[in-house]
């Protein structure tokens, strides 16, 4: 089902997926060492984003992933000109988060589902303020301590597409 949905989604918002697959949820690497990187505020979210440390509890959010059995990942690859196109980046950025809000919007509260990097709902997180769209909130794979690599590999998924590329990864909680 989340297969033909996401087909759907993807061919109305124009954002072609990459690849996908869906694995078990045990099968998930979670790594303590990514939360130095948070509290370093490697991306610049920390205690900035309802769905980042300290605001979002990994260990809640690990609790929660492994309540479900499976997980689908997909991801989108854009081109850039190259390995330092900052705007392709960002551009490939607000695309698959583009597909994944939409995702999102058309599984409903049943599937709960993760982006890359912090929620990309609002341009800016009204934290410490309570959350405007709730329901429309996307938690991040990296705050909830998934190893994107090792998740590549688990799901048998590129996580290097090759030179002057980005690809950007999703996920979605399921039975």
């Amino acid at each position: 089902m989340i297969e033909e949905i996401l087909a759907e989604v993807s061919a109305s918002a124009g954002v072609p997926v990459h690849e996908a697959a869906r694995l078990s949820a045990p099968a998930l690497i979670f790594s303590d060492d990514l939360l130095k990187s948070c509290e370093a505020n490697a991306c610049g979210k920390y205690n900035k984003s309802w769905t980042c440390p300290p605001a979002c509890d990994p260990q809640e959010q690990r609790k929660k992933i492994l309540s479900y059995k499976n997980v689908f990942v997909f991801t989108t690859k854009h081109e850039l000109e190259d390995s330092f196109d900052y705007e392709g980046m960002t551009r490939g950025r607000e695309l698959h988060a583009l597909l994944t809000m939409e995702l999102k919007k058309r599984l409903g509260d049943d599937f709960p589902v993760y982006g890359a990097g912090s929620c990309p709902v609002c341009r800016e997180c009204a934290f410490p303020e309570p959350c405007l769209f709730p329901e429309k909130k996307i938690g991040s794979i990296e705050a909830a301590l998934i190893n994107v690599t090792e998740l590549s590999k688990a799901a048998c998924i590129s996580y290097n597409n090759g030179p002057d590329t980005v690809t950007f990864f999703s996920m979605v909680l399921c039975a």
